[in-house]
């Protein structure tokens, strides 16, 4: 039997507090709103009781962050593509900031397991003057767990109308994608972060935050196979590849702390559900 899910949540500010309210269907849910940086940001984790997603699956994402208001999305752990029986497992996500909204995307990685036809897609809407920080991380198969990403495939959507599109297929099969020097190299995970602005950035204010983007790059294990860039004057954007997703997901922590300060004069903050 396929699980049809589907979460709406809606920031707005009212007397400086930014506040959740949410409607949802089938197995999604969001945990208490939380405020360990004060009022202004509230922190939500996203919750999918299934863990993971078959063949037929859908999971249906919607964030409005109203004028003003500041949020902070996360997961307590990854999301996983299982093996299908033929029917397409599929995640869409849609992300839609207003003026002077900041939004932070930040979940868990997505696992695909050997078999798995998965399809994740995230689409993200700007109004001038919002602001959007967000990561996508892939892994797969399991190495560690001596469960490698033999069959199946995943394919990849990300999206900012007229600004920035990027569409793929990684087929299990594709040794010449997954082996090559030219494409992932023999490298299980696959990171992007990403800074999207409704509006154009100014050139030393991209500038800056490329420059201190790879600062911490460059310190990094992972400086030979990580580079940051700016494809479109309202986006900046970070690369990473990594045997294993969690020197991955260390890097893109930091660059997080990183362009928080950068970009918005934020001091370091990481949700709670990330020590746990």
């Amino acid at each position: 039997m396929a699980w049809h899910a589907q979460l709406s949540l809606d920031y707005t500010l009212e007397a400086g507090r930014t506040v959740a309210r949410h409607i949802h269907s089938g197995p999604l849910r969001v945990l208490q709103s939380l405020y360990p940086e004060g009022d202004g940001i509230c922190h939500n984790v996203l919750v999918h009781p299934p863990g993971g997603l078959v063949g037929g699956d859908t999971l249906d994402i919607r964030v409005h962050a109203q004028a003003g208001s500041h949020a902070l999305i996360t997961t307590p752990g990854a999301s996983r593509f299982y093996r299908s029986d033929g029917q397409t497992a599929l995640q869409k996500t849609r992300l839609r900031v207003e003026a002077d909204a900041r939004l932070e995307w930040l979940p868990m990685e997505a696992i695909c397991y050997s078999a798995c036809l998965a399809e994740n897609r995230l689409t993200i809407e700007l109004a001038p003057g919002a602001e959007l920080m967000g990561w996508d991380v892939t892994a797969l198969g399991l190495p560690l767990a001596n469960l490698p990403f033999e069959s199946g495939h995943l394919r990849q959507h990300i999206e900012v109308p007229g600004i920035w599109l990027e569409r793929g297929t990684i087929a299990a099969s594709d040794t010449r994608l997954l082996d090559s020097p030219a494409g992932l190299a023999g490298y299980k995970c696959l990171a992007s972060f990403f800074f999207v602005a409704g509006q154009p950035l100014t050139r030393e204010r991209r500038e800056r935050a490329l420059d201190s983007a790879r600062s911490v790059i460059a310190q990094h294990a992972l400086a030979s196979t990580a580079g940051a860039t700016s494809p479109h004057p309202q986006v900046l954007l970070v690369r990473v590849l990594a045997p294993v997703v969690e020197p991955a997901m260390g890097l893109l922590r930091a660059l997080r702390n990183t362009w928080r300060q950068e970009l918005w004069g934020k001091s370091p903050s990481s949700p709670r559900i990330w020590s746990m």
